[in-house]
């Protein structure tokens, strides 16, 4: 299951915050879809996902917003 959110127009931390509560919400294997404006949020997630566990599948700066898509994997640590 694919879960959207749009973290656009949240500073940091904010959007690392909102994917941690949509973490804790989904399963594993599921998909975190995030967009985000804040111009820290690309180096975040990176840093975000090698301390979960979860997997980066894509990682796109537009002109606007950054999309982040993130697949869930069991264990690793709670964040």
């Amino acid at each position: 299951m694919e879960h959207r959110i749009d973290a656009r127009g949240m500073k940091c931390p904010r959007p690392i915050v909102e994917l941690a509560k949509a973490r804790r919400r989904a399963a594993p294997g599921d998909v975190l879809a995030i967009d985000a404006d804040d111009l820290a949020f690309a180096s975040d997630v990176v840093a975000w996902c090698e301390a979960t566990g979860a997997e980066l599948l894509d990682l796109i700066r537009g002109e606007d917003a950054t999309h982040a898509r993130i697949k869930l994997h069991s264990g690793g640590p709670s964040r």
